[in-house]
């Protein structure tokens, strides 16, 4: 095994641990606002997607971006549905789109 190979799975190990911690300290009431702006990072990713997918290094990364793209995509709209279901919520009942 190289050292970046060791190197990256300790980055992938502690990513996860943090990341199980940090979710697990958020109250039930904060997760569903949290996870619906945190959706919306998943924009970064589309680009990172865009570009493996627009690569001609091999078919491979280019299958797997295409993919990641959808993926993203995905998780972006969800995030924007998810948070306008919520703030409609709070709206008040006379309260009309205009």
């Amino acid at each position: 095994m190289s050292p970046e190979f060791v190197f990256l799975a300790f980055i992938l190990v502690l990513a996860i641990f943090l990341g199980f911690e940090l979710i697990s300290k958020v109250p039930a009431t904060l997760h569903t606002p949290l996870m619906s702006g945190s959706n919306a990072i998943s924009g970064i990713a589309i680009v990172g997607a865009l570009i493996s997918a627009g690569s001609d290094h091999n078919q491979l990364s280019v299958i797997l971006g295409t993919a990641a793209v959808a993926f993203a995509t995905i998780n972006v709209v969800g995030g924007y549905l998810v948070t306008n279901r919520m703030l409609a919520m709070f709206k008040k009942k006379g309260d009309e789109k205009k």
